[in-house]
Order: structure tokens, then sequence, then C-alpha cells
């Protein structure tokens, strides 16, 4: 059987309701499981020891000496894996889904794991620039979640068609270019408004539960500068020719 006919058959039919690369529901699975343990098996002091010993705290490096600290650099990509709240847990898991599927498809899973740590890392230097001296706790993986929103609109948010496959296809879109597409644009500005109005309204009403959208941002603006770093172009244009 000839390769465009192989194509014909793996692009017709009903496409997957779930198509969700091993390492998205790796990373799905490991903040569900740091979730469970901490909301429902540690008690009080313990939960309280998780939460010192891997979130992301900004006076840690401010006050403490953090900076020269392997543990507290350690703790700027494990701060990612924790939640507040069901619901804090279920938004991000939603949005990882979404967002991540395409681009682990595109980049696999050791770019993706590559990707993640440099997006959360960004996201928790951000925090920590704008809030320097702060106790409170950061956790969540809203700021490599959004490194990937910044790294779909890159792509211009083309997405194969090809069953069994929703990878990002064809070339990263030059930034002038992508700055030119309707539907970057909008996108770009509503997740910049979104982020900052909501993060601006919950200043004040829990402080313990205030979003964090600089650190949101910080992931953005890695993801969508630099996902050239972590791009597999090869994947790209053999995706995109299954589509011609």
């Amino acid at each position: 059987m000839s390769d465009r006919a192989d194509i014909q058959n793996n692009t017709t039919g009903r496409e997957p309701v779930f198509n969700i690369p091993g390492i998205i529901l790796a990373i799905m699975g490991l903040c569900a499981v740091v979730y469970v343990v901490d909301a429902y098996v540690l008690d009080e002091q313990q939960a309280s020891t998780l939460l010192l010993d891997f979130a992301f705290i900004p006076a840690r490096f401010s006050q403490y000496g953090g900076v020269y600290s392997p543990a507290a650099w350690l703790t700027t990509v494990t701060y990612s894996f924790m939640h507040g709240s069901f619901a804090h847990i279920a938004l991000n898991m939603i949005w990882l889904a979404a967002f991540g599927s395409p681009l682990a498809a595109r980049i696999g899973p050791l770019r993706t794991t590559l990707f993640w740590i440099a997006t959360a890392l960004a996201a928790a230097l951000t925090h920590y620039a704008v809030y320097p001296d702060s106790m409170t706790p950061l956790v969540g993986a809203s700021g490599a979640v959004s490194g990937m929103m910044g790294a779909a609109a890159r792509f211009g948010f083309r997405r194969s068609t090809a069953r069994n496959s929703a990878a990002f296809v064809g070339d990263i879109l030059p930034i002038a270019v992508a700055l030119r597409m309707r539907m970057v644009i909008v996108f770009l500005g509503v997740w910049f408004v979104t982020n900052v109005v909501t993060g601006v309204l919950s200043v004040g009403a829990d402080d313990s539960a205030t979003i964090a959208w600089e650190a949101h941002i910080g992931g953005f603006l890695v993801g969508f500068f630099g996902i050239s770093l972590f791009d597999r172009p090869d994947r790209g244009r053999r995706d995109a020719d299954l589509l011609v």
C-alpha cells in the first residue's frame, strides 16, 4: 500500500476523543498524586512541612541564602506539581491537556520535560522579581502551562488533522508574522487581560489564594519567545506534509 493511501486511511474516520501523549499524562498523574497525598493522606503538620519544603517561597532566596542552596533551587520546579485546591488542579489539568498535548506530540517527551522545567523556573523567578521578600508559598502548574500557551501562539495554533496525532505542524512562525495573525492577537489580548484582571481582583480577597499572574506572564513569555530552542522542525514538516 502506498504512503499516500496510508495517510488517507489515517486521516479518515472519527478523531479520538482523548489524544494525550504519555508525558502529559505522566505530569497530570504526578500532580494528581501530590494533591491527593497532600489533601487526604498527610496530617496538618506533615502537609505544612511538604509545603515549606517543596513550594517556592521568594523570601527563602532573599532572606535565608537560598540562592546558594540546591534544595531551594529545586523548589523552582517542584512547586509546579503542587496545588492548593481541587478547583486549582482541575483547571490547570484541563489547560495542560488542551495545550500540552499538541506541544508534546510535536517536540517529544524529553524536550517537553525540559520545556516544563524552563517555564516553571521562569515563572518562579518572575514571581520572585516582583515579590522578593514574600513568605507566601507559590504553588501550581499555571506558569508552565502558560508557557505551553505561549508556544501554541508561535505555531499559530496549527494542529495536525491526522488520526492519532494532535501535534502542532509547520515551522514556528516568526514573531512579526505571529503578531499579525488575528487569532494570535486576540488570544494574546484575552490571555493578558484575563490574567491581569483576575490577579488584581484576587488581591485582598484571600491572601493565601492570591493568583500569581506575574508568574503566569513569566512562563508565557519564555514559551512564546523560547519555543524554538525546544522544537523539532523535522517532525513539524513531516506532519505538515501529511496534510497536502
